[in-house]
């Protein structure tokens, strides 16, 4: 019946988010459907009935994994973005490196699923459709930065922006995994915004 949908959805979305809290501690490798139902405070048979093997809960949680550290909905952020176009790409990097920093966990997960994604072709495609996402979002960004009288061929591209910038904020991210604390997020910041304001003289006048 129609009013069983939402309970059934509610009940698989605590099932991930057990598995995500569990995959946190341990690794994916950790995810079992014992240790979900445990930490769900369900029973295994119920777990069971939404989610036949364990990596029918694995592929379920890459979705969570790819939705803390690799998603950007530009279309939702941009109105909460300084207006000028260097300093709304300076907030946009700020934010990204503050996101993930909140719980480089999350991006230990991420690695472990690109890791994974090597031999599982379905993990592989996901991820790399969910990281072009997140560079489409930051070229829209890069296209408002970058001056539009460059003879062709002599200026940084936006595709070419927003691959930087996004690989910037990547590597910030392996830092934080390999060191959190050491780990200074304005640093980072600073050392980021230089070396884009490198490729875009405009960017060189923010802050």
């Amino acid at each position: 019946m129609p009013g069983q949908r939402a309970p059934e959805e509610a009940r698989r979305e605590q099932i991930v988010k057990a598995a995500y809290e569990v995959a946190l501690r341990t690794g994916i490798t950790g995810v079992t459907l014992r240790a979900v139902a445990a930490e769900a405070g369900l029973s295994h048979g119920l777990v069971l009935f939404h989610f036949k093997r364990k990596d029918e809960v694995i592929g379920a949680l890459l979705d969570r994994v790819l939705a803390t550290t690799a998603i950007l909905q530009m279309s939702e952020d941009a109105g909460r973005l300084p207006p000028r176009a260097p300093h709304r790409l300076d907030a946009l990097l700020l934010r990204e490196l503050k996101r993930l920093a909140h719980d480089p966990r999350g991006m230990r997960l991420f690695f472990e699923y690109w890791a994974l994604g090597v031999r599982q072709t379905a993990i592989r495609q996901k991820i790399a459709a969910a990281l072009e996402r997140y560079r489409a979002a930051f070229r829209s960004l890069a296209e408002e930065t970058l001056p539009h009288d460059t003879p062709p061929g002599a200026a940084v591209t936006p595709d070419a922006l927003a691959a930087v910038a996004v690989s910037l904020i990547n590597g910030c991210a392996v830092q934080m995994m390999i060191d959190p604390d050491r780990f200074d997020t304005e640093a980072y910041r600073v050392a980021v915004r230089t070396l884009v304001g490198r490729l875009v003289p405009a960017a060189s006048e923010v802050r």
